[in-house]
């Protein structure tokens, strides 16, 4: 399928530069019906016996900004640890070779590959995590232009293991009431845990999207979530994603029909075509034209471009910080 398939005009004043306050007033466009709610009404939405899965990632403060021997400047953004290394987005790539020592205040790391579209991998003295929070800051989006008063707003209210270039975003408009109110209509929340890594900043660059490499992201679905999700099915209840990266994480968890527990990495691309095997309901904030994100959201949604539509005419806010819509599976 050609990419262009799914590209949109997205306006510059569409996107959103601020979280909204409080979270839950963010909007919520229902798409079965194309209605307009707000998040705070999610959980009128749903079913006694539905299921709702978040992911618990917290995202660390992985944008360094650094110094080479040269004295130039460069911006790393850590994304994953592997065997001591990191990888990591860099910029401006174009000089950075292997071997090159870049400073970051006291802290040091030693480049240990060549870039590849911009990616390299590096060696910290000591230990990269600790750098990270001394010297990092949060790794907004590009098409966020400000900066943000208090950092928590890019952490959803139940962020717990760091580990993420990104946060979950569709997560971020959850707050203590709506989880209460999901408790209260006998809806149970789980968790699972996906570290957003480098497909959240790679737009698809090939004509087809089928020829678009993913790589791949490290995913948790625990015993525990496996077992409500077994026991919300064989009731009829619906398992509802808050987000793409949890659709990500339960779809690629299932072996030979059945979802498994898992702790390993994932490279899955939900396409057009898709069979979805555990998720029946997404919530998702509005996405990127031309993203691997917006892809998935069509194989939920063949009607997609309509719904964005409508959402742009009634002046959703898009993106990260944006308003958010709701999905259901057709059966």
């Amino acid at each position: 399928m050609l990419r262009s398939l799914f590209e949109y005009h997205l306006p510059p004043e569409a996107i959103a530069q601020d979280p909204i306050l409080p979270r839950d007033a963010a909007r919520l466009l229902d798409t079965r019906t194309m209605s307009n709610r707000t998040f705070a009404d999610l959980p009128a939405l749903l079913r006694e016996g539905d299921l709702v899965v978040v992911n618990n990632t917290r995202v660390r403060s992985a944008r360094l900004f650094g110094i080479k021997e040269t004295g130039g400047e460069v911006e790393v953004l850590l994304l994953d640890k592997s065997l001591g290394e990191w990888t990591a987005l860099i910029r401006p790539a174009r000089r950075i070779r292997t071997g090159q020592v870049l400073t970051f205040g006291e802290d040091s790391a030693t480049v240990t590959s060549d870039p590849a579209d911009g990616v390299v991998s590096l060696k910290f003295e000591g230990d990269g995590e600790e750098v990270a929070a001394r010297q990092g800051h949060v790794p907004l989006p590009p098409y966020i232009h400000g900066s943000l008063a208090d950092p928590e707003r890019y952490q959803t209210v139940y962020a717990g293991p760091i580990g993420s270039a990104a946060a979950p975003t569709a997560g971020l408009h959850m707050t203590a009431n709506v989880l209460a109110s999901l408790a209260a209509r006998g809806i149970s929340v789980v968790e699972t845990e996906l570290r957003v890594g480098l497909d959240t900043f790679r737009p698809i660059s090939t004509e087809e999207i089928e020829d678009h490499a993913m790589h791949t992201e490290w995913r948790i679905v625990s015993a525990a979530t496996v077992q409500a999700i077994r026991q919300t099915k064989a009731r009829g209840g619906r398992v509802v994603a808050v987000g793409t990266t949890v659709v990500r994480t339960l779809e690629s968890a299932v072996v030979d029909q059945e979802l498994v527990e898992v702790d390993g990495p994932t490279d899955i691309y939900i396409r057009p075509g898709h069979q979805f095997q555990v998720v029946d309901c997404l919530v998702t904030n509005f996405h990127v034209p031309g993203s691997t994100l917006l892809v998935m959201i069509s194989a939920m949604l063949p009607e997609w471009k309509q719904a964005y539509s409508y959402a742009l005419e009634q002046g959703y806010r898009f993106l990260s910080f944006g308003d958010a819509m709701f999905i259901e599976l057709s059966t």
